[in-house]
């Protein structure tokens, strides 16, 4: 159970943290409870004809995309058939190559 302490200790220490006066272990490894609301969001999820046209909207073929994602051809297979979704690393890298493009990941 948090209390209105300890949410004003943590928000002092990661401005702290973020700051660089925190030095040492403690600043080292910032955990999920100091750092609340400030994570980043988890990617949205991309439907497969989004992925799709992405693969094509960089002109690769399937193989090279399962290359830059560290996957299988049939798992790109799949995504952009519908029968997976990508999650993870795989939904991460999709949208990175979404906003910079595929040559972000070489």
């Amino acid at each position: 159970m948090t209390t209105k302490v300890n949410e004003e200790i943590d928000r002092a220490l990661l401005e702290l943290v973020k700051d660089g006066l925190v030095t040492g272990a403690s600043a080292d490894k910032i955990t999920l409870r100091i750092l609340g609301e400030s994570t980043p969001p988890k990617p949205a999820p991309l439907s497969p004809d989004e992925i799709r046209a992405l693969r094509e909207r960089e002109n690769v073929s399937q193989a090279v995309l399962a290359r830059h994602l560290n996957v299988t051809v049939g798992y790109v297979s799949k995504i952009e058939r519908g029968a997976k979704r990508p999650s993870g690393s795989a939904l991460a890298m999709l949208h990175l190559i979404k906003r910079k493009g595929i040559a972000a990941l070489a």
